[in-house]
């Protein structure tokens, strides 16, 4: 699936967003912000500052009733889980199968 994916079918964005994480995880392009966490020196305790500070962002906006903020800060950690995800070698599917199985 390519990263165009999700303009076609706004279900299936969670895909191609994790698609382009793995892309990025797996080339390294410099210019990449996706990649830099893959690279950073502190690795994925980098990541994990981030998937909280935007938990806390979000439980922020929520407090603040400010649903414009609260759906952008949900947005960069849902974007950061999926980063961990794949730093786990973890996958979407992976995610749904236990969603499913909770379900």
């Amino acid at each position: 699936m390519t990263a165009d994916a999700g303009a076609d079918d706004p279900e299936a964005v969670l895909d191609a967003l994790f698609a382009t994480i793995e892309d990025r995880r797996d080339r390294l392009p410099d210019d990449s912000y996706t990649a830099s966490l893959f690279t950073h020196e502190k690795g994925e305790n980098a990541t994990l500052e981030k998937l909280g500070e935007e938990a806390t962002e979000a439980i922020l906006a929520a407090k603040d009733d400010d649903d414009d903020a609260l759906l952008a800060e949900s947005a960069d950690l849902v974007y950061h889980l999926l980063v961990l995800l794949a730093m786990k070698e973890l996958t979407v599917d992976d995610l749904r199968d236990e969603l499913e199985d909770r379900f």
